[in-house]
């Protein structure tokens, strides 16, 4: 499948959503009210409080910015933002001091996040357009790098970690949410334009993964936690979708 392809497809599947459209992205739980599955992919009823509601869209595979260790002051960037969720709960954490940046290639998403802000008045956090291959932010000018179930739905993963691992000051580290494979995929699943959309299609084996980060120059590698992913794509792929949450630094 082309890469430009791809990237259509899932930006217009994601500028749906963006707007309201009665659709879904996630692999599982397309039925559920959409707090229901932020709860369960480890979002806190605490933390969803405490954000604005049009930010929660039910989309992701688990919480970066609960495991990344944000300090106050700190700039963090958020890889494919939606419609804002992780930054505006990483906008908490490094307060005023601080700034949160969300970068998405889906104008919709960025509108729908920028229109949110202002709405709610929040003063540290920015929505770029862009693509998180080619990230419209300055080298070395961040201390975090999060991630939500998004670099799974980029053509070249390596790409994107180096894009990370150039925009990180020294010593920052990266926190990402995504989902991996334990296996090969069916060759069926890896054609399928929804399953491209829907983070499957695009999910590198786990060991893979983690080789694309070190490959990206990123050391002290570490799976803080894993989970096996239902899905209810294709019975072939029971059992062979993980969850990860992936903490490297940049030494």
């Amino acid at each position: 499948m082309a890469e430009k392809e791809v990237k259509d497809f899932v930006k217009k599947r994601y500028g749906k959503l963006a707007k309201g459209a009665n659709s879904c992205c996630s692999p599982c739980d397309c039925g559920s009210p959409i707090d229901d599955v932020a709860l369960k992919i480890g979002y806190s009823r605490e933390e969803l409080n405490n954000i604005p509601e049009d930010s929660v869209m039910g989309l992701g595979c688990g919480n970066p910015v609960a495991l990344a260790s944000l300090k106050e002051g700190e700039i963090v960037l958020d890889l494919g933002s939606g419609g804002g969720i992780d930054v505006f709960l990483a906008s908490r954490k490094v307060g005023a001091c601080g700034k949160a940046i969300g970068v998405d290639m889906t104008q919709e998403m960025v509108d729908r996040a920028k229109a949110t802000a202002i709405q709610h008045g929040y003063k540290n956090v920015e929505f770029r357009l862009g693509e998180i291959e080619k990230l419209p932010v300055e080298n070395e000018s961040v201390d975090a790098v999060i991630s939500n179930c998004v670099i799974n739905l980029a053509p070249d993963k390596e790409k994107v970690f180096r894009e990370a691992y150039r925009v990180l000051k020294a010593g920052g580290r990266i926190m990402i949410s995504d989902l991996v494979t334990e296996g090969e995929l069916p060759a069926e699943i890896k054609k399928s334009f929804d399953a491209w959309a829907g983070c499957i299609a695009g999910a590198l084996e786990k060991n893979q993964y983690l080789d694309t980060i070190r490959t990206a120059g990123f050391d002290r590698v570490t799976i803080v936690s894993e989970s096996t992913y239902d899905v209810d794509v294709s019975p072939e792929l029971s059992g062979k979708i993980t969850s990860l949450q992936v903490m490297a630094y940049k030494e």
